[in-house]
């Protein structure tokens, strides 16, 4: 029997695809792909994951249908480091604002946001001139999550390797800055799902020496 059918948004990157993996892998959960080419569609087919084509600039609509049926909704959606202010704009802040609204319209409650390590006033301040924009638009996109009466975590992750996951992690509201692998942060974003005390919390995290579990349970 399936448990929870979590909506992916942003499955064809490399978080999102390790996660896809996971919740596929546990034989508990099911996993919906939201991803923007049908070209992108085999790797998830081959996993048994349920695939639907949307792309995050479409319209709450579009976005609403994606996520009609499912029980939780995860963003970790990133217009990546080659892209100019525009795609920022409309992937980081609007297509997370436009995913919020869809889910809300959808009657999906939980949510787990993949958000900047730092999306403080502070940081935007002291972040580059090309990294600002990223950091601003998380910055309000979680702003905006906080606002609604979804059942939401926010997860800021450290610098991102594609080192294999250990499954360790180091997590606190205020943690120092570090590395952690891809992998993980999937591996973390999975036990938010199953751990419902994580609801209304955001919390850095890099790697580090507690197990996943025992990570969230501390926090």
């Amino acid at each position: 029997m399936i448990v929870l059918k979590i909506l992916v948004v942003g499955a064809n990157g490399q978080i999102g695809k390790h996660l896809v993996k996971q919740i596929q892998d546990s034989g508990e959960h099911m996993a919906r792909a939201m991803i923007r080419k049908q070209e992108q569609a085999q790797y998830f087919k081959d996993l048994g994951a349920e695939t639907v084509v949307v792309d995050l600039e479409d319209e709450i609509e579009e976005i609403t249908n994606a996520a009609e049926g499912v029980d939780a909704v995860v963003f970790t959606a990133g217009s990546g480091p080659n892209t100019g202010k525009d795609k920022t704009l409309m992937v980081d802040l609007d297509g997370a604002v436009k995913t919020i609204e869809a889910t809300k319209a959808a009657g999906v409650k939980r949510f787990v946001m993949v958000s900047s390590f730092d999306t403080s006033r502070g940081a935007i301040q002291a972040a580059s001139a090309s990294f600002a924009p990223y950091v601003v638009a998380k910055h309000y996109a979680d702003q905006w999550l906080r606002s609604t009466d979804l059942d939401y975590t926010i997860v800021h992750p450290g610098l991102l390797t594609n080192q294999p996951g250990t499954g360790q992690v180091d997590a606190a509201t205020k943690i120092e800055r570090g590395e952690i692998p891809r992998e993980d942060v999937a591996g973390v974003i999975y036990g938010c799902l199953e751990d419902n005390t994580t609801i209304g919390k955001e919390f850095q995290i890099v790697a580090g020496k507690s197990e996943i579990k025992q990570a969230l349970y501390k926090l």
